[in-house]
């Protein structure tokens, strides 16, 4: 069973909280990224999670297709085929889905695992994010009560954010001012909105500084603190210790200090993106500047198939990949906890 069923998905998160780690969710954009991330959980013994986002998914459909849904669908299936070969157990999700792609994306997917459940099957995606950060709070919660009520029908678990994660992904651009920290306030009418689990289990993207990509020392600050503020306001109403399921957006060149201190207030899913899209390429480009003769054909030479055959630079981008992954599985405590 190395994807998820709802059932082993919902024990992973229990786990994770009640044992203070947190599993890193690898953004794949191919097969071969996918293959780096499952490599990468197996060798640090660690579950994990998948995730695409709208862009990876639409690139998944091919270049000329441009179709996020297929992209998402068929990636999924390819999953379920190659995870079984190995000895982790991981749950498939969607990264951030904007109100613009929501027609075009989270709800067609949903619609696909209602027909799956349906047949007695498990769902695509175990889980889907719906990011509202760019709208209203009031508009962001009313269309996450929506979709909550159709993903617990699904049995899946929605991912929801508040607040705004800075700097790029996918086009969409959040900046850098006081909308990084999310309020008490916030947290309290979300949890009015969307309960805290009774109306379907949800994760909460809460901000405290949070920003996607890699920024100098000093650019960005981040309050971990905010994280425990937002539980205890939530916490006190509702009579629940750490009532979210919290979740770590824009965590690249983060102290791993601060990172450890947001899993001890209920973190347990943290994105990594930046980083292990960094770990894929570099070892690329090792490759093609120690053998540009050889990928080239200079001065009228026939180069070197060897060197110029995907799998040769593919292999080693697998193996750069896969061990950021697993560095990331050490940084946020998930190593050798695995289920199974």
């Amino acid at each position: 069973m190395p994807i998820a069923t709802p059932e082993v998905y919902a024990e992973m998160l229990d786990r994770a909280k009640a044992g203070g780690f947190a599993y890193p969710a690898i953004n794949v954009t191919s097969s071969q990224t996918l293959n780096a991330a499952l490599r990468g959980f197996a060798e640090a013994e660690s579950d994990g999670i998948v995730q695409v986002s709208t862009g990876g998914a639409e690139f998944l459909s091919g270049t000329t297709v441009k179709d996020m849904v297929t992209g998402a669908t068929a990636l999924a299936e390819y999953a379920r085929i190659v995870a079984e070969k190995y000895p982790v157990t991981v749950a498939l999700h969607t990264d951030h889905c904007p109100k613009d792609k929501l027609d075009g994306y989270m709800r067609p997917l949903i619609d696909i695992s209602l027909e799956r459940v349906a047949k007695g099957l498990d769902p695509l995606f175990q889980s889907h994010m719906w990011d509202g950060s760019a709208v209203p709070l009031e508009e962001n919660l009313e269309i996450a009560k929506e979709l909550l009520e159709k993903c617990a029908r699904a049995r899946i678990i929605m991912e929801m954010e508040i607040g705004v994660v800075g700097g790029e992904e996918d086009g969409v651009v959040g900046e850098i001012n006081e909308k990084l920290y999310t309020t008490p306030e916030d947290a309290l009418a979300t949890a009015e909105a969307v309960g805290v689990g009774e109306q379907g289990r949800y994760m909460l993207a809460a901000t405290f500084g949070n920003v996607h990509g890699v920024y100098k020392p000093g650019h960005v600050k981040l309050r971990p603190g905010v994280l425990k503020e937002i539980q205890d306001a939530v916490g006190a109403k509702y009579g629940k210790d750490k009532p979210f399921d919290l979740v770590f957006h824009g965590g690249s060149g983060s102290l791993l200090e601060e990172i450890h201190e947001a899993i001890s207030y209920g973190v347990v899913k943290m994105n990594v993106d930046t980083d292990t899209q960094y770990a894929f390429t570099r070892p690329i480009a090792d490759h093609m500047f120690r053998n540009y003769d050889g990928v080239l054909k200079v001065d009228g030479e026939v180069g070197n198939k060897k060197t110029y055959d995907p799998r040769s630079y593919g292999k080693a981008a697998e193996a750069g990949m896969a061990a950021r992954v697993a560095e990331a599985c050490e940084h946020l405590k998930s190593a050798g906890t695995k289920i199974s």
